[in-house]
C-alpha cells in the first residue's frame, strides 16, 4: 500500500513511522526540512521537502501511485486544498484530511473528503471518560 502524508508534525511523523513499521510504502512531504527530525532513525520511507498543494511536488512524492493521501498540516485550508487535488486531479482512492474547525468538517465531507476533526474527537473522548468516572 502506497501512502503519501502531507505534514511531518507530531501526528504526521508518528503516523508515518507506524505505517512504515506495518510494511507500507510511505512518503512524507513537508515544506520545512527541519520537520523530518521527528521521524525515527530507522524510518524506511521517503521524506521530501515541498508543498503538498503543488501538483508537480505531489507527482515527485508518488501521488499517481498512492492508495491513500493524508493531509496533516496545521492549516485547514491547505489540508482541504491538497486533499481536493489528490482526490479530484490524481484520483487517489482514499483521501483523509485533518480539519481543526469542526464546523468545516461537514462541508469538506460533502466535497467527498474524509475529514477528521481532532477537536471533535478529543472532546468526545473526554466526554466519554468523564461519563465513565461519573457512573462509577
Amino acid at each position: 500500500m502506497n501512502v503519501v502524508i502531507m505534514g511531518c508534525g507530531r501526528v504526521g511523523a508518528h503516523l508515518a513511522a507506524m505505517l512504515d513499521q506495518d510494511g507500507m510504502k510511505v512518503t512524507v512531504l513537508d515544506k520545512d526540512a527541519y520537520s523530518f527530525r521527528r521521524l525515527p532513525s530507522d524510518f524506511g520511507g521517503t521524506a521530501l521537502v515541498g508543498d503538498g498543494t503543488d501538483a508537480d511536488m505531489l507527482k515527485k512524492a508518488g501521488i499517481e501511485q498512492a492508495d491513500i493521501f493524508i493531509a496533516l498540516t496545521q492549516g485547514d485550508n491547505r489540508n482541504v486544498m491538497a486533499a481536493q487535488i489528490a482526490g479530484k486531479i490524481f484520483n487517489v482512492p482514499r483521501v483523509v484530511c485533518r480539519i481543526y474547525d469542526p464546523l468545516r468538517k461537514d462541508v469538506y465531507e460533502s466535497l467527498g473528503i474524509e475529514a477528521i476533526s481532532p477537536t471533535t474527537v478529543f472532546a468526545e473522548l473526554l466526554r466519554e471518560r468523564l461519563s465513565e468516572k461519573t457512573k462509577g
